[in-house]
């Protein structure tokens, strides 16, 4: 394997190596997830090396990494499609592919790898450049890894499917995860009044990054309370569609980011005789990493108007701990696993 050369010439970090990584071969809890040495891999034409200094863990890797839904699985039926886990990062490059043009050796990004390979729970990734985006000067490797596909699927779910209006009443269901602490705030940074749905102990927290009511929906079901929003951003899908048009204003719009498959089908079965009959629009929303989308939370977070929720940080070593955060629910915001910790 030969040598890898940066933008610059210089000479970079030579394949055949190893690194430390999370890996997991069977679709199961996290109990299948292990550390291994691995290869260290080398960088196609169009794809940079990065030193991984953090990733984030979002539902998506809890979902890849038991199978399940199964949709999960298409393609991949018996064993998984990616050995590693973790899409969201943030870390230094490397070295970089013969058609890189946008980045050089020693260049901080951040990015979401869903789209090329995932493979973050891990000292070094590659990564296409089109995924990656420069990261903000003002917040560490840590706070920018919990950014990119938590924020970009709040803003495209709220901008892009919501046509989010100041004034309008919003309402996240599921608000105390990734996707709704930065749905607040970019709801509230385009003039929304926000009600954050999650459980006690969630919150406080809603009420700190901006949320102006919060529920507790052990205690009270904001469909039957007579309350009625412009736009409900649904990030967990535990309502009927039958009951979440209730809670819908008339010409209001329904945006479905995450949920059970059978309230997939039934929302996408359902939503044009809702929108025909009843006025209200029923979306469902499909994750589209976006660098441009990156870049605006970049200069969000650059200009101090958003900061990511970090609850937990966990050593590389620890990372089967962090997924298991995420399927349990009880993380507040994002949970981060810190390559740089002292315990790796």
């Amino acid at each position: 394997m030969g040598e890898i050369r940066s933008n610059s010439g210089a000479p970079g970090k030579r394949g055949g190596g190893s690194m430390m990584a999370m890996v997991y071969d069977t679709y199961g809890s996290p109990e299948v997830l292990r550390i291994e040495q691995v290869e260290i891999p080398e960088p196609k034409d169009h794809e940079v090396l990065i030193e991984v200094h953090a990733a984030s863990v979002n539902s998506w890797d809890w979902d890849l990494l038991r199978g399940k839904p199964y949709v999960n699985r298409i393609g991949a039926f018996r064993s998984p499609r990616y050995r590693i886990l973790g899409a969201d990062i943030a870390g230094t490059v490397i070295a970089a592919g013969a058609a890189v043009t946008r980045f050089k050796s020693g260049d901080e990004v951040f990015g979401d790898l869903s789209g090329c390979g995932w493979g973050g729970f891990a000292e070094y990734v590659c990564a296409a450049e089109t995924a990656l985006t420069l990261k903000p000067a003002t917040l560490s490797f840590v706070e920018a890894a919990a950014i990119p596909q938590a924020a970009v699927l709040a803003l495209q779910g709220l901008r892009d499917k919501g046509h989010l209006q100041q004034g309008q009443q919003v309402l996240i269901n599921g608000a105390g995860g990734g996707v709704g602490t930065f749905a607040i705030q970019y709801a509230k940074l385009h003039g929304a009044e926000v009600t954050g749905v999650d459980n006690a102990g969630k919150l406080e927290m809603l009420q700190a990054v901006g949320a102006d009511y919060v529920l507790d929906y052990t205690q009270e079901d904001f469909t039957k309370n007579g309350k009625k929003y412009d736009l409900i951003l649904d990030v967990v899908g535990n309502r009927s569609i039958f009951a979440l048009k209730r809670a819908l204003k008339y010409n209001g719009t329904y945006v479905m980011i995450g949920g059970p498959t059978p309230h997939i089908l039934l929302n996408l079965l359902c939503s044009p005789f809702i929108s025909l009959f009843e006025k209200k629009k029923v979306t469902i929303l499909i994750h589209k990493p976006n660098h441009n989308d990156q870049l605006l939370w970049k200069e969000y977070a650059e200009a101090g108007k958003i900061l990511p929720v970090i609850d937990r940080e966990y050593p590389l070593s620890e990372a089967a701990q962090a997924v298991r955060d995420i399927g349990e629910g009880s993380v507040k915001g994002k949970t981060v696993v810190n390559m740089m910790s002292k315990e790796n």
